[in-house]
């Protein structure tokens, strides 16, 4: 029950910076907007933190919890390096609300699953690793559905309220590329702190499975993506197209496993 109330005041939390854009019809980094993303961050950060604190959680709420944390958290560092991210509020925080939301309903239909024994230094560094880069590709996800969708309101001339509060297609594809590089990055270690536990505990390299064949997937389908980029000067809803598949990729591995096993097998 205590975790039930933590979850939906977390969700409470939330609501405020979810539905600001859309009160004043306008995304920006002002006091009022830090205020609400500190709030909606704290409830989703407390929340992660108890559910972490007594044993090492794997659930699927707290996987969907933990991922809203980390995106709000990076997402409040990328809008400090990049102010215009601010704009991709009205597509964000809606996002994240529908985990917030997902998690809080399977809280009472899925029981606690505590890691099996103390998480060693390489499974810490590769969750941590893997949330972050979570996080990252979920910024990066939202930003080219901008793009998708300011390219599509601009060829049909249809420009409505809800576009003009999204980052141009100019910002937006830079803060995608921007994103997309630093996810790459984050992914690669990833991999390679995942592969090191394996050894550690195993002894072998590589072992197949579905998280670890959709990760090494997501992480070539945006190389490549980036490449492209660089070489032939791939951008808009083409790019666009890619990075929501090599994110659809990401969310397979990751929540997605969790849903198959907590809801689907349970």
């Amino acid at each position: 029950m205590n975790t039930m109330v933590l979850s939906l005041s977390a969700l409470a939390a939330l609501l405020p910076a979810t539905l600001l854009p859309f009160v004043r019809r306008a995304a920006r980094a002002d006091t009022l907007f830090w205020l609400l993303l500190g709030a909606a961050l704290a409830g989703a950060a407390a929340l992660s933190a108890v559910s972490l604190g007594r044993h090492w959680q794997t659930s699927l709420p707290t996987t969907l919890w933990l991922a809203v944390a980390v995106s709000l958290a990076l997402f409040g560092l990328v809008v400090l390096w990049r102010e215009e991210a601010a704009r991709l509020t009205p597509l964000l925080l809606p996002y994240l609300f529908l985990f917030g939301a997902l998690a809080t309903g399977f809280g009472p239909l899925i029981g606690p699953e505590p890691l099996l024994g103390a998480p060693d230094g390489w499974l810490i560094i590769h969750i941590a690793v893997s949330v972050a880069t979570y996080g990252l590709c979920t910024i990066a996800a939202v930003a080219s559905a901008a793009v998708f969708v300011q390219e599509r309101a601009l060829k049909r001339r249809t420009p409505n309220a809800f576009t003009r509060m999204l980052p141009s297609v100019a910002d937006a594809e830079r803060l995608e590329v921007l994103l997309l590089g630093a996810s790459e990055i984050v992914l690669g270690i990833g991999i390679a702190t995942g592969i090191s536990e394996l050894y550690v505990t195993s002894g072998a390299f590589f072992t197949v499975s579905h998280k670890t064949l959709l990760s090494v997937l997501a992480f070539l389908v945006i190389g490549v993506l980036l490449l492209l980029h660089y070489r032939s000067g791939l951008r808009g809803r083409r790019a666009a197209r890619v990075v929501l598949v090599a994110y659809l990729l990401l969310t397979l591995a990751y929540p997605g496993v969790k849903f198959v096993t907590d809801v689907l097998l349970a």
